[in-house]
C-alpha cells in the first residue's frame, strides 16, 4: 500500500512576519506544489522552494493559477480555455526552466484554488490544463480529484494522472470539496484529520460534512501550506501513515 502527501508551498515572500514555513513543512513531504507567480510566489521564492525541495528529497510540481494574487488564486474567473491554457503553460513552462537550472525536472502539474475545482467538473478547461502541461513535458503527471474531469482531460491527453485526497478540506457526498467561505470547510485538528487520512489511504472512504460516506480511491493527499499548524499537521500524517503500513513515495517513484 502506497501514496504520495503533497503540498502547497511556494506562497510566502521574503520578509514575510512569519519567516518561511516551507523549510518547516517541505521535510514531511515526498511531492510540493510550488506556486508559480500567479496566486503567490515570485521567481526567486520559485528558485528557493525547487531547492529546498531538491535538498530534502521531495519532487517538484507546478502550482499554476488563475493571475488573480489579490485573491489568492479562490476566486472563481471566467476565462476562456485558449487562454487558459496559454497562461498554465507559461506558469509551468517558468517553473520547470527554475527547476531544470538546479538539475530538477518536475513531476507533475496541480492547478490551484478555483482553477483546480472549476476544471475539476469544467472539461474544456480541464482540456486545457492538460493541453499546457503535455506542451511543457509529456511526462508530466496531471492530479487532480478523483474521478474529475481533470483527470479524463489527463487521459485524453496521453498524460499520467494521480487522484488527489485532501487530509484538511472537508468534502460535500458527491466527492468535491466543501466551499472555503462555508463553515468547516477547513480541518485543523489533527485528532480528526489523521484518522480519515488513514481511512481515505487504507479504505479508500472519507466521511461528507453530512455524514454520508464518500468512496474515493486517491494516489497522493494534500496538506495546504496555510492551513494552521500545517508543518506539524503534515509531519503527524506522514508518521501515522507509515506506522499503518502505508509505504510514502512520490508518486513518480520506483
Amino acid at each position: 500500500m502506497r501514496i504520495d502527501l503533497n503540498g502547497d508551498v511556494g506562497e510566502s515572500l521574503p520578509g514575510d512576519a512569519a519567516g518561511n514555513p516551507d523549510s518547516r513543512l517541505v521535510p514531511h513531504l515526498t511531492s510540493a506544489n510550488v506556486a508559480c507567480g500567479f496566486h503567490a510566489g515570485n521567481p526567486a521564492v520559485m528558485r528557493d522552494t525547487v531547492a529546498l525541495a531538491r535538498e530534502h528529497g521531495v519532487a517538484v510540481g507546478a502550482h499554476p493559477s488563475f493571475p488573480d494574487p489579490e485573491g489568492f488564486g479562490r476566486r472563481e474567473l471566467q476565462f476562456s480555455p485558449a487562454d487558459v491554457e496559454d497562461f498554465v503553460a507559461y506558469q509551468v513552462g517558468v517553473l520547470a526552466a527554475i527547476a531544470a537550472a538546479q538539475g530538477v525536472r518536475l513531476q507533475h502539474v496541480k492547478p490551484h484554488g478555483a482553477l483546480f475545482n472549476m476544471a475539476a467538473r469544467d472539461a474544456a478547461l480541464a482540456d486545457a490544463v492538460a493541453r499546457a502541461a503535455k506542451g511543457i513535458d509529456p511526462g508530466l503527471i496531471l492530479f487532480g480529484l478523483p474521478g474529475s474531469e481533470l483527470i479524463e482531460a489527463g487521459k485524453r491527453a496521453g498524460l499520467r494522472t494521480a487522484a488527489e485526497g485532501f487530509a484538511d478540506r472537508a468534502y460535500l457526498s458527491d466527492g468535491t470539496l466543501v466551499p472555503r467561505q462555508q463553515a468547516g470547510a477547513v480541518i485543523v485538528d489533527a485528532a480528526a484529520v489523521i484518522p480519515r487520512v488513514i481511512r481515505m489511504a487504507r479504505d479508500h472512504l472519507v466521511e461528507a460534512i453530512d455524514g454520508a460516506t464518500v468512496h474515493l480511491v486517491v494516489d497522493t493527499i494534500c496538506v495546504h501550506g496555510d492551513t494552521p499548524g500545517a508543518s506539524e499537521l503534515a509531519g503527524r500524517i506522514r508518521a501515522a501513515l507509515a506506522g499503518n503500513g502505508v509505504d510514502v513515495k512520490a508518486v513518480a517513484a520506483a
